[in-house]
């Protein structure tokens, strides 16, 4: 996985500035979010279109798609 949706990468953003980045919270977060649609209407099955899953069985898949998203915010020194 070497780039990201920039529609992920706003999304985990999102909810990294709504909860922080800490785990489980920022994870607790995302599916608040996504369960609501809080973001641009985005929910389970649109994110799972845009290549990121919030199940259970994927979380290594999700935490990298979240480091992703944060280390692409950041500033490039």
């Amino acid at each position: 996985m070497d780039n990201i949706d920039p529609e992920v990468a706003a999304f985990v953003r999102f909810c990294v500035h709504r909860r922080g980045n800490c785990w489980p919270d920022l994870y607790d977060e995302m599916c608040r979010v996504a369960s609501n649609k809080l973001y641009k209407g985005l929910g389970y099955t649109e994110l799972r279109r845009l290549g990121v899953s919030l199940s259970l069985d994927n979380l290594d898949k999700t935490a990298r798609t979240i480091d992703m998203a944060v280390e692409t915010s950041l500033p490039q020194a």
